[in-house]
């Protein structure tokens, strides 16, 4: 039998080797002990057997059957488990070598688990208690530690490294011992903080071993209950400060905070415990310590501690902004002196932090109360205040959340400044990619929207928060930016009443004048970009809005600089085109104009409409300007003589289209279509009872356009002559006054 379990290592004898060699020798000691069983139950004497055992030549196989007699002595109960636990644990000394101890002693604990005289086991009796087993699995634990801690100084320094993968494929045989302590019934809390914690914070801090210390400081917060680890937090955290300084104690904090997080969550009766026991001081406390003993810790390190406290906190305290408030202060003292942050790990580090609160309370205005939350955003790199400043519109964003006063709109700029100010480095913007740049700045103009007050005093506060922030945040920015802007005041506008010449109420702080000029100044900056198409949009908005306002003066204004725009900065002939539409259109919608200013800007309007550079966009700007002489609501602007002098200007651009066509033997069918398009104006017209617009000139119209129709063919010219013939007959077949009025035009 003996040489069935003997054991041998030897440096040629690989531990995996090894290992599987004593898991097989394992199931043998197993049916060993059944057979020692039998023998006792077929008289032989247990103690007799126990002392056979030691007589055995070798000292492993020895201790190896002697624990195997040892858990047969037990199970008879012919003396007290406590004397032979303390015996077999005692005996196991015999094997000082690493290897051979570990396992022995993995094995002792092995056969010794289920006998262990716990409260409510069949072992436990006057003399066996609880006590006894503690002390056991204590003893065993820390000479098992030793051994373990043993190996890495033994052999030549070039096997370091091997050693300690060894190491770490062997710890969960130390390991187990807390497991089964965790288990044992009598260990309650008094217990666990009066004996158990403190004897294995001893042995990990006397071992002074980096590798012993991370994992069964981590093995002691996974096995043993979260309520444990919330009333001893003092005694845990005092050992952190006494580890190695190597030791990734940020890892093991961080599970700790981790865990008590997930308690708190899953438990909210506890959450007057966290206070009672005062876990978030405690918590602080134990990092500022470990951080000042450890004066190498990197810069990750301290904010991922503070990083995880920070959430900790917001999950167990959300409703104490006074805890989070610390926890960024405690990060902004560890980050003084070390200037801008630029390990990329850090910096990632350093968002998630800061996006805690941000995911946590879905409201950025929460994180505006914490007054070191900026402070903390200063130690970023450029690109990553970019990054935080995307985080935090995106956050805004997802939960619509409104910024309604000026003061937090000007703490958020300073937040987000990465987007919309170059900062001290003009030159970075040029590394970012364009796509990147365009839709950073298209989450900036999709965040104006959301500073919003209801309060027309506040909200012309608010804008002219923004317009001093986007102004000086570099040209390349103010396409994006200026537009959103210039809306989000025309929006404020639109909401007064119109009350005499000053829409704001005469006791009001802020005039139409006062934001007109505001306008005007914000839109001024955009031809210099150069963005001089964009400009005559907004110029043309704005001189809308004064429309509406009943500001003749100023919507004059507003659509000369947009004719200065069009005249020295629009050259392109297609933006020429949409231009000239763009006036026209809004043109025809202002009403606040007098006769001499109106008549000025029309005149303009078809000045520009005959110098285009194509006939047919000629043809098509002139015929759009008889709009400008109509208009059904107002009796002051319904000139039929000028209406009918554009519709007849239009037809000679056709007439002299068709003619160049001709002559370039292209055909004229193009021309054929503008004539249709006139047409469809006279139509217009004619219908509306302007007496200049007679039966007569529309037929003389169509009957040219029907000898135009011999002409090469053009299927875009025939289906709308066709739909205009259709148009006729139908408003014909109306009936009533216009029906009327069509009977008497003959096809």
């Amino acid at each position: 039998m003996l040489s069935s379990i003997r054991l041998r290592c030897s440096a040629s004898y690989g531990l995996r080797s090894y290992h599987l060699t004593n898991m097989r020798a394992f199931d043998e000691l197993r049916k060993l002990e059944i057979f020692f069983m039998e023998e006792t139950r077929r008289g032989c004497s247990v103690i007799e057997l126990y002392e056979l055992v030691q007589h055995a030549g070798n000292i492993l196989p020895r201790l190896y059957l002697l624990c195997t007699a040892g858990s047969v002595y037990i199970k008879t109960k012919e003396a007290p488990a406590k004397e032979i636990l303390k015996d077999l644990v005692e005996m196991c000394r015999g094997i000082q070598h690493p290897l051979r101890g570990l396992f022995l002693r993995s094995y002792l604990a092995q056969i010794g688990r289920d006998k262990l005289p716990d409260v409510g086991s069949e072992y436990e009796g006057d003399a066996d208690t609880v006590t006894d087993a503690v002390e056991f699995v204590l003893l065993n634990f820390t000479e098992m530690n030793k051994l373990w801690v043993r190996m890495q100084h033994q052999g030549p320094a070039r096997d370091k490294e091997r050693r300690e993968k060894e190491r770490g494929e062997l710890r969960d045989l130390v390991g187990k011992n807390l497991h089964v302590l965790s288990q044992l019934e009598g260990v309650d809390l008094d217990m666990y903080r009066d004996t158990v914690l403190p004897r294995v914070l001893e042995q990990i801090v006397n071992c002074r071993d980096e590798i012993a210390q991370y994992y069964l400081i981590d093995c002691i917060i996974q096995v043993f209950p979260d309520e444990y680890h919330l009333q001893t937090l003092d005694v845990l955290l005092g050992a952190c400060p006494q580890l190695q300084p190597s030791v990734d104690i940020m890892t093991v904090l961080s599970r700790l905070m981790e865990r008590l997080s997930n308690y708190a969550a899953l438990n909210a009766e506890v959450l007057p415990y966290f206070l009672q026991v005062e876990a978030f001081s405690k918590l602080n406390n134990a990092i500022g310590k470990v951080i000042e003993a450890q004066e190498d810790m990197p810069i990750l390190s301290a904010v991922t501690l503070y990083s995880s406290l920070l959430k900790f906190t917001l999950h167990v305290h959300p409703d104490r902004l006074d805890y989070a408030d610390q926890v960024l202060g405690s990060c902004v003292k560890q980050l003084s002196g070390k200037g801008k942050i630029n390990d990329t790990r850090a910096t990632k580090e350093i968002v998630s932090l800061l996006s805690a609160p941000l995911e946590k309370y879905n409201d950025v205005v929460t994180a505006l109360k914490l007054t070191n939350y900026p402070l903390v955003v200063e130690y970023l790199d450029n690109e990553t205040k970019r990054i935080m400043a995307t985080v935090i519109i995106r956050s805004i964003m997802k939960n619509n959340t409104l910024i309604t006063t000026a003061e937090k709109v000007e703490a958020l700029l300073e937040l987000i400044k990465g987007l919309i100010n170059d900062l001290d480095e003009p030159e970075g913007l040029e590394a970012v990619d364009d796509d990147d740049f365009e839709e950073e700045q298209n989450s900036v103009a999709r965040l104006v929207h959301m500073l919003y007050n209801d309060d027309t005093e506040e909200m012309f506060k608010i804008i002219s928060i923004l317009k001093k922030h986007f102004l000086t945040g570099g040209p390349k920015r103010l396409k994006f930016t200026i537009p959103p802007l210039v809306v989000s005041t025309l929006k404020l506008i639109r909401r007064l009443p119109v009350e005499g010449d000053n829409p704001f109420g005469k006791e009001a702080s802020v005039t139409a004048t006062k934001i007109f000029q505001f306008l005007n100044q914000i839109i001024e900056a955009l031809p210099n970009v150069p963005s001089p198409d964009l400009a005559f949009r907004l110029y043309l908005q704005c001189a809308e809005a004064a429309n509406k306002c009943v500001e003749e003066p100023i919507a004059y204004e507003f659509f000369t600089q947009a004719y200065i725009l069009y005249e020295e900065e629009i050259s392109d002939s297609k933006a020429q085109v949409t231009a000239l539409q763009l006036i026209i259109g809004t043109l025809q919608r202002m009403h606040v104009f007098g006769v001499e200013n109106r008549d000025t800007l029309t005149h303009k309007a078809t000045g520009y409409s005959a110098k285009l550079l194509k006939k047919p966009d000629q043809c098509r700007a002139v015929y759009a300007c008889s709009h400008l002489f109509w208009l059904e609501d107002h009796e002051t602007i319904q000139d039929g003589e000028r209406v009918l002098l554009c519709l007849k200007r239009a037809l000679k651009i056709a007439n002299s289209a068709q003619q160049m066509a001709s002559n370039g033997q292209e055909g004229s069918a193009g021309s054929v279509t503008l004539f249709i398009e006139i047409l469809n104006k006279y139509l217009y017209f004619y219908e509306k009872g302007i007496p200049q617009i007679t039966v007569e000139s529309v037929e003389s119209l169509i009957q040219l356009i029907k000898n135009e129709e011999s002409m090469p063919s053009d299927p875009y010219a025939e289906s709308l002559f066709a739909s205009t013939l259709q148009f006729m007959e139908f408003q014909k077949q109306k009936g009533g006054a216009i029906g009327d009025r069509y009977e008497e035009i003959k096809v």
